[in-house]
């Protein structure tokens, strides 16, 4: 059972996760865990901080110089100060300095300085070990800490990662099958098995989470939702207790004092914390998404009690990956490792749930029937299908300039969203419209990067930049925009996965511009409710802009139009719909016994 502690008690075993998550990530990767600090920093406290380490200067110094260059989105300033320390800096220096280039995804130049350093210097199998991790090279990097390094925990970390992406892992024991003799679920209670979520996260995948939640409700089923192991003191918040309650849903968290060592380990620790929850809210069904790492807890369990689970696919994380990286990324052991799990996990699933078209098509080539995978879209709900604002009072609202021209996006700021190419696009029209602002409203990695080249190109005084916003502000930035760009490379990630914030444009009656990819036309009919342009081509999408912006009737037409579609087309409450009849095919609406088969798994698919 998921007890409750006194919120002194729960504060207390919050902290000691905190320290021991810490401790884990100072031991095995000290570089990465000081960029994920600095880039959870406000955006201000952010800059100022990685300022600050770049200005500490050469010498011994300069491994803080390379970091606040990696924190500050500068590859540039990074480079020319590796090169120019690379005759003078010590073998250990070179280590470290590897170690931040690989972390800041410049592995080329942290190849050449391992290569010129002595392989027994202190550090060197570990950086070179994390080279190999980053690249996907699995064995590789397990074979260098086992004949160069010292049996230590980043070995064991990798061993235990390898295992759980071969897969085959028992994850509860027999004593834990037994506990679930006799389960008894609650008819139409349905438990969402999630990654993150509200309160403590605005994120696009925490919203699409709380809107089914709601929607499903409304349908007349009881959901529930929890998050995963450690999640969210892992993230910070110290103060987390053991369950949420936001707009009447109740969100459950996993919380220990300290995560068992090894991803294997802790997969185990996960299912059996699950499965006391589940024995104490009795679901009827287990509903949870993208990625394997949650099919595999939740098929565990589900198979312990005699339950159907459904796995919701919502992206494509592999892909996500390799897109950091280059296309030998999709040739490597790690890439395939995890398609497999991924595939198992379709295929194992009662029940599969995609976003749009092109994902169901890859899902139908690992083996799950087209006709058995249910569609359901991204959508939107609440303050989107109020009638939008006028642009002038939203940006009077938000303090913006209400002579502007707002071009720009709602949207987590990573490499894949190709922003870039949005203020390149933007540096083409400055000259001959004075009034052009790019407003760029969220945070992500690669903002540092982001506002470096509008430097570079001559439009800085034209960005702006919010970082994270409150939830409830973003229908105010939609309509504050003249209009909305996604401006996506062309990657099998962006290819594939539709993502939620066109649609919230849409519904704002914003005119909205997306790159010309499958995903996207799925959600916009090219010249009626939105323009598609030709991906990582600045001038198309310049011209494009241009083309709106200089004809007012013809982009509000647009907007119109695109609002009509998403209102009539895409809401929660119609996805809602269709779960509840998943939900109802799976056995979940009515009382009936679920006794664990001989084998663990009483379903079917179809059945």
């Amino acid at each position: 059972m998921n007890r409750r502690l006194p919120a002194p008690a729960q504060v207390a075993a919050n902290l000691g996760l905190t320290v021991s998550t810490v401790a884990d990530h100072l031991l095995d990767d000290p570089v990465v865990l000081a960029l994920q600090v600095m880039r959870r920093l406000p955006p201000r406290a952010r800059t100022a901080a990685a300022d600050a380490l770049a200005g500490a200067g050469g010498g011994p110094l300069a491994v803080l110089t390379a970091l606040g260059h990696a924190a500050a989105g500068r590859p540039a300033e990074l480079g020319a100060l590796v090169r120019s320390r690379v005759g003078q800096a010590s073998p250990v220096e070179r280590v470290h300095l590897a170690d931040v280039l690989t972390a800041a995804q410049e592995p080329e130049l942290a190849d050449e300085l391992l290569s010129g350093t002595p392989s027994g210097t202190r550090g060197w199998s570990e950086a070179r070990a994390r080279w190999h991790w980053h690249h996907g090279q699995v064995d590789e990097a397990i074979a260098v800490l086992t004949t160069r390094g010292r049996p230590g925990r980043l070995r064991a970390r990798f061993y235990s990662e390898h295992r759980a992406l071969t897969g085959g892992l028992t994850l509860l024991s027999g004593r834990d099958v037994k506990r679930a003799v006799g389960y008894e679920p609650t008819p139409r209670r349905v438990l969402h098995v999630l990654t993150n979520s509200l309160p403590h996260t605005g994120s696009g995948y925490a919203q699409r989470s709380h809107s089914l939640l709601l929607a499903t409700r409304e349908a007349g089923w009881h959901p529930e939702a929890v998050t995963r192991l450690g999640w969210p003191v892992q993230t910070g918040v110290l103060r987390a207790r053991s369950a949420d309650e936001v707009d009447g849903v109740l969100y459950h968290r996993l919380l220990t004092p300290r995560l068992e060592p090894g991803m294997d380990h802790r997969l185990a620790q996960h299912a059996r914390l699950l499965l006391d929850l589940v024995l104490d809210r009795r679901p009827a069904v287990l509903h949870t998404t993208t990625h394997w790492v949650n099919a595999v807890v939740t098929r565990a369990v589900a198979e312990a009690v005699g339950i159907p689970w459904v796995y919701e696919v919502r992206g494509q994380l592999a892909d996500t990956w390799a897109s950091t990286r280059g296309p030998e990324a999709k040739r490597s052991q790690r890439y395939r490792l995890f398609q497999a799990r991924e595939s198992e996990a379709v295929r194992s699933a009662d029940a599969v749930v995609t976003l749009g078209e092109q994902m169901a098509r890859r899902i139908a080539a690992d083996g799950v029937p087209r006709g058995e995978i249910v569609l359901s879209p991204n959508a939107v709900g609440g303050a989107f299908l109020q009638t939008p604002r006028d642009a002038h009072q939203a940006r009077s609202e938000l303090g913006l300039d209400a002579a502007a021209e707002y071009i720009g996006t709602v949207s987590s700021i990573v490499p894949y969203e190709g922003l870039d190419d949005l203020l390149r696009a933007a540096a083409i029209l400055a000259p001959r419209r004075p009034r052009l602002r790019v407003l760029l409203v969220g945070d992500g990695t690669d903002l540092p990067r982001l506002r470096q080249l509008a430097v570079e190109l001559g439009i800085d005084d034209r960005l702006v930049t919010t970082g994270r916003v409150d939830r409830s502000l973003a229908p105010l930035y939609h309509r504050a925009l003249d209009v909305f760009c996604v401006p996506r490379k062309d990657m099998d990630v962006t290819r594939s996965v539709t993502p939620m914030k066109p649609l919230e444009a849409m519904a704002s009656e914003r005119p909205t511009l997306v790159s010309a990819l499958p995903a996207l036309r799925e959600i916009v009919t090219d010249g009626v409710t939105g323009i598609t342009v030709p991906p990582e081509d600045p001038a198309a999408w310049a011209g494009a802009l241009e083309s709106v912006l200089s004809d007012p009737e013809w982009a509000r037409s647009l907007g119109q139009a695109a609002r009509a579609w998403v209102v009539a087309e895409r809401t929660w409450g119609s996805n809602a719909e269709r779960y509840a009849a998943l939900y109802a095919r799976l056995g979940a609406a009515e009382s009936r016994p679920n006794e664990p088969s001989a084998t663990g798994r009483p379903y079917t698919r179809g059945e």
